[in-house]
This record gives C-alpha cells, structure tokens and sequence, in this order.
C-alpha cells in the first residue's frame, strides 16, 4: 500500500471535460493510511446546472453563485497536491478536468496515480457493480455520496479495504496518467458580438456567462443556436 498520496474527487456540470465544468473539489493528502490535511471548494462554473446534476449531487445554482472560479481554486488546490501520486475512483475521469484547467492556466498537471476502480475489477470480479457507491455498500464504508470530499474519503477507506484483504492492491504500483489537452483562448471579440446579436434575434436568455466562453464554448454555442432556430436574416447578422 502507498504510504503517501493525495485522494482526488471531483463533481461536474457533466461528463465530457471538452465541454463541461468543474463544480466541486475534494481531496485530502494521506500519509501512513491517516488523513493529514484536506482540500475542499465548491466551484463556480459560469453556467446553469442542470437538474440531473442538482438532484444528483445536492449543488444547487444558489451554493455556486458566490463560489470561486476554478482560475482562484486550481493553483491551491496543485499546491497542495504537489509532488504526490493522485488516487481516485476512475481517477483518470477527476485528471481530465483538472488537467484542462491547468493547462488553460498554463500550469504543469503531470501525475501518476492509482485507481480503486481497476484495483476492485481485478480483485472482485464477481460483483455486480464496483461504483463506489456499490463497493461502499460491500464493504460497509459509510460516505457522503456524490459530494467530492465525501466521496473521496470513501476511496481512501475503500483503498485501504482492498490492501488490506488483496494482495495484487497492496502491490500495486501507481502508472503514469496521460490526457492530451490543448489549451483554449477566450472567447474574441467579434464572436461576442456576433453571439450577443444571435441571442437578441432568437430571444434566448443564455444560461452561462458570455465573457467567461472560450472560443470553442462560444462556437458551440453558435451552432446550437443556427440547428437549432435556423439562420438569421442578413440583415440583422
């Protein structure tokens, strides 16, 4: 078993993290299997939830109006993972998001790791399920599910279960976790403008903050808006 890591979960607008956001971080830096320090922040993601992800995870529009963005949070949060191999459950899923965000900061996110939900495919092959949520249940890991601190001390617990009764867990050496990210401008000028003048032709309240897009965000957007009520007229574009 690891003697030292940082345990990483994280909650989202969806997903995809080409396209959605990070809404909350939770970790907390493990040494000799007891937690020594905690990282927790909801985050603002400069749009609406949707309801899923409300009734999902309890984060509601309101808790993030006055959040942080992830430009405030992220430098803390890579500092206070530092040098330390990440664990998470599909811990490559929670890297992705971060690492996009570094990048777009122009941060170095590079990171080794262990992933609890490899470890228990390998080690219980017979059970149904190993989301978190099942495995907590076989273990009998009590845990806030679906909130990234909750759930990331879950995987340290679960983590520490499955060194302790499996031999290829407590063997397990961290990999090397590889995302390709590229990193996103702001949204231009003329696609401001040209995006404001879209919502005002179609009369469309936009659901996120226009000046916080990034080029390909306000793309998007763009296209969502022609498939789905077609042209403007030339003279009003």
């Amino acid at each position: 078993m690891q003697s030292a890591y940082v345990v990483l979960d994280i909650e989202t607008t969806g997903l995809d993290a080409k396209t959605e956001k990070i809404i909350e971080i939770g970790a907390a830096r493990i040494r000799n299997g007891r937690v020594e320090a905690i990282c927790q922040t909801l985050v603002n993601p400069a749009r609406s939830l949707t309801e899923r992800i409300i009734e999902l995870t309890g984060i509601t529009d309101q808790m993030l109006d006055g959040a942080p963005y992830i430009e405030d949070v992220l430098p803390e949060f890579l500092s206070f993972a530092g040098e330390d191999i990440l664990l998470g459950h599909s811990v490559r899923f929670d890297y992705s998001f971060i690492k996009r965000a570094a990048v777009n900061q122009k941060f170095v996110f590079e990171k080794k790791a262990i992933d609890t939900l490899k470890l228990s495919r390998l080690c219980l092959p017979e059970l149904p399920s190993r989301s978190l949520g099942a495995l907590c249940a076989h273990y009998g890991i009590v845990h806030t599910a679906h909130r990234a601190l909750g759930d990331a001390l879950a995987t340290h617990e679960l983590y520490k279960r499955l060194c302790g009764q499996f031999e290829a867990a407590d063997q397990a050496e961290p990999y090397q976790l590889i995302c390709k990210v590229k990193k996103e401008g702001p949204i231009t000028p003329a696609q401001r403008e040209r995006l404001l003048k879209m919502l005002e032709y179609y009369k469309v309240n936009p659901e996120c903050e226009i000046d916080r897009m990034t080029k390909n965000e306000a793309s998007r957007m763009m296209d969502k808006l022609t498939f789905t009520y077609g042209k403007m007229s030339r003279e009003i574009s």
